[in-house]
């Protein structure tokens, strides 16, 4: 079950298509849109630019779901049992506690699962984000951080745009669900040292 090889965060010709790929076809579409009868080309040029806003605003996160979906899927074919999964934006970590593994599934890679045994985790710790001091003390983002293959993974439980209170029930729970996923790590890798 396990693979062996250098984890990927970032497939270069998946990015490419999803963040060039729509561009493309808006390009083109007006550059067809130009070249026949004025109607028809202005139909395909707002059908092409139609297209790749409907990409970057909903088609891209749906088709990235399902092939993550169907990456877990077969991972469960091959034995693993996900006895717990985390889903944030960037990464998808999925625990199974009866082989001690984890797999890492990423978002500019989600085709490939990375299958690494729990033992191979080091450094599993919460990360708060706390900053600033006195009534500027808060946090814009909580994690959990581990590193694995000597690569560091950075797992957001929760992300703003602005600084919430340390007290705050945002930070509270980002806070819980990166405890949560830290506890279930470290289970993992003792499950895996017996």
């Amino acid at each position: 079950m396990e693979t062996m090889e250098k984890i990927q965060k970032v497939n270069p010709l998946y990015l490419l298509l999803n963040t060039v790929g729509p561009v493309a076809v808006m390009v083109l579409s007006v550059a067809l849109g130009v070249l026949l009868p004025e109607q028809v080309g202005l139909i395909i040029s707002i059908l092409g630019f139609g297209l790749a806003v409907a990409w970057y605003a909903v088609l891209g996160r749906k088709f990235y779901n399902k092939t993550r979906e169907r990456t877990l899927a077969g991972l469960e074919e091959t034995g693993f049992v996900p006895n717990h999964t985390f889903n944030a934006d960037g990464c998808t970590v999925v625990v199974d506690l009866v082989h001690a593994q984890i797999a890492l599934l990423f978002r500019w890679n989600p085709t490939k699962a990375y299958v690494r045994p729990a033992s191979a985790l080091s450094n599993v710790c919460v990360d708060d984000g706390r900053g600033g001091a006195g009534f500027l003390e808060g946090s814009s983002r909580v994690s959990f951080l581990f590193m694995v293959d000597g690569m560091k993974i950075r797992v957001n439980t929760f992300t703003s745009n602005k600084r919430w209170r340390m007290d705050s029930d945002y930070i509270l729970t980002g806070i819980s669900k990166a405890d949560l996923m830290v506890e279930t790590l470290t289970a993992a890798g003792a499950q895996a040292a017996k």
